[in-house]
């Protein structure tokens, strides 16, 4: 089963990234980690990637496509694979595709998980952290015991920059500008599954499940 799993910042992607995986015996690819680990171990794409980075400029293109063809080539996803973070443009849509094709193991299916705006405003503004064991809570959906401290060691909990109000804005209009395009690219290729996002995730899993084929 080979995957792509979309949807907008606080859509939920994670948790049900994790259930796909699980399912289907296939490495969940997230290109966050996929660059972490490239740069912690200092290999050539790393290296280079870092170099942007350094500069102050965005990783180019051709270069997060080497890297997702890279970790896809491993062993651990010739039964398939999960990408979540990429592709983030038609561009490296279109280069995953050509890519896929090459390699004889084409795309089975595009996840979009869709939620409003104003939903995902109210969850992703929501969400607290713990600066010291990295548990997450929502203030509405999953609070803390005692408001504003982590349950597991008493530390005062945070709201991250990229949390507040005018940043989550701005990466929605991001991701509407950027990503949203390559709804209507798979819906073209009939690859897209359109999900629900405001149910519960346990019903969002399921309805993933339900168009996926049932094999979870």
């Amino acid at each position: 089963m080979r995957v792509v799993l979309l949807g907008p910042p606080g859509a939920g992607k994670g948790t049900q990234a994790k259930g796909i995986a699980n399912a289907y015996a296939i490495p969940h690819i997230s290109t966050g980690d996929l660059f972490r680990e490239n740069l912690k171990n200092k290999t050539p794409l790393g290296v280079k990637a870092q170099s942007y980075m350094d500069a102050g400029k965005l990783v180019p293109d051709e270069l997060v496509i080497a890297l997702v063809e890279d970790r896809i080539e491993r062993d651990d996803c010739k039964n398939g694979y999960l990408l979540d973070g990429f592709p983030r443009t038609v561009a490296q849509a279109e280069a995953l595709k050509a890519f896929n094709e090459k390699m004889g193991h084409p795309l089975d299916f595009a996840v979009n998980i869709s939620v409003p705006s104003d939903i995902l405003v109210d969850r992703i503004t929501g969400r607290r952290s713990c600066p010291a064991c990295g548990a997450t809570y929502h203030i509405r959906y999953n609070a803390p015991k005692k408001e504003g401290i982590c349950d597991n060691d008493g530390t005062a909990l945070i709201q991250r920059d990229d949390d507040k109000p005018e940043t989550v804005k701005t990466r929605i209009d991001v991701y509407e500008e950027e990503s949203a395009p390559l709804v209507g690219y798979y819906d073209k290729l009939g690859k897209l599954v359109t999900i629900d996002g405001t149910q519960s995730p346990a019903e969002v899993a399921e309805a993933i499940k339900v168009a996926l084929g049932g094999a979870r």
